[in-house]
């Protein structure tokens, strides 16, 4: 089965709602890359890793300690299922759909209006990068090298005047 191609889109995320639903590592994974875009993060989830609760004592995410609600959805413009019941992540895509918010069930390529990409930023310079939800390992030493060819031309840049 071949992967369908996702366009590569750049938006503007700062003044849109995103709740993550789910508390664990990917889900803090994901928190702190959408930091770098937007301080409009609702994280929900009955548990959630220390690192989490922190960023939402000072402030940084509105980290909401229980269990999802159909409702927590309805200011949404994306929604990120981050939990491990596969079941309650297809309910979550089920229910964004019909409500026509943009979702992504980072355990199920299948269940993803959008792929979350792998960023790399350097100066004004923001690269995101995918395989379409097919190669993860790929994908990561795609942007390690990004990273690395970023970090030369900002060096050689540094010895101009």
């Amino acid at each position: 089965m071949k992967t369908k191609n996702f366009f590569p889109m750049f938006v503007d995320l700062s003044d849109k709602n995103i709740i993550v639903v789910g508390g664990g590592t990917i889900a803090a994974r994901r928190v702190k890359t959408l930091l770098q875009f937007t301080r409009n993060i609702t994280v929900i989830a009955p548990k959630m890793t220390i690192e989490l609760q922190d960023l939402g004592k000072i402030g940084k995410i509105n980290a909401v300690q229980r269990p999802v609600r159909r409702t927590d959805f309805m200011e949404a413009y994306m929604v990120i299922a981050a939990t491990n019941d596969h079941k309650l992540n297809k309910e979550i895509y089920r229910v964004c759909r019909a409500e026509g918010v943009y979702a992504n069930v980072v355990s199920d390529k299948e269940y993803c209006d959008f792929y979350f990409p792998g960023v790399v930023i350097q100066d004004e310079v923001v690269v995101g990068i995918t395989a379409n939800g097919a190669d993860h390992r790929k994908a990561k030493l795609v942007r390690e090298e990004i990273e690395k060819s970023l970090k030369k031309i900002a060096g050689d840049n540094e010895d101009v005047e």
